[in-house]
């Protein structure tokens, strides 16, 4: 199994990921334009060339970052995928001078292992909620926000 970030022929196996927990409303949907635009953002989880995990780290402010789209095909959950998805995209935060990462998320307990506490909504930057205007809760928005500072 190994951690790399996303290419171009990755997408449609990310899309698929996401797609499933979209399904059943536990993530936001994004489309293959949106996914292709910010494949940079994305790292992923490869085992025996299948793509199992995804996971995107996305620059919101100056020193701020979101993880997001944050996904592990639920066969190969509790492995310890989530947390080397994540890792990889505080240790690129890190190296990018980005001191605080959030979320917006259900996954409160995955979390919360991994070092983000929760924190009010209303702390983030407007700039943030653009991607939330997409979403179907929207402006209902039940996702716990979290912050790490690294």
């Amino acid at each position: 199994m190994i951690i790399r970030k996303a290419t171009v022929k990755d997408v449609p196996d990310i899309k698929g990921i996401i797609d499933t927990y979209a399904k059943q409303e536990m993530m936001l949907q994004r489309s293959l334009s949106e996914l292709y635009e910010f494949t940079r953002s994305f790292y992923v989880c490869e085992e025996g060339g299948e793509i199992i995990g995804c996971c995107a780290l996305q620059i919101s402010w100056e020193d701020m970052a979101e993880v997001l789209s944050f996904a592990v095909k639920a066969e190969y959950r509790d492995k310890g995928i989530g947390t080397k998805l994540v890792n990889a995209c505080l240790e690129e935060a890190k190296e990018l001078g980005v001191n605080n990462v959030f979320t917006l998320t259900y996954a409160v307990p995955f979390f919360e292992k991994q070092g983000f506490e929760i924190i009010d909504k209303q702390m983030l930057p407007h700039k943030v909620w653009t991607g939330c205007i997409k979403c179907p809760k929207f402006p209902n928005c039940d996702e716990v926000a979290m912050m790490k500072v690294i």
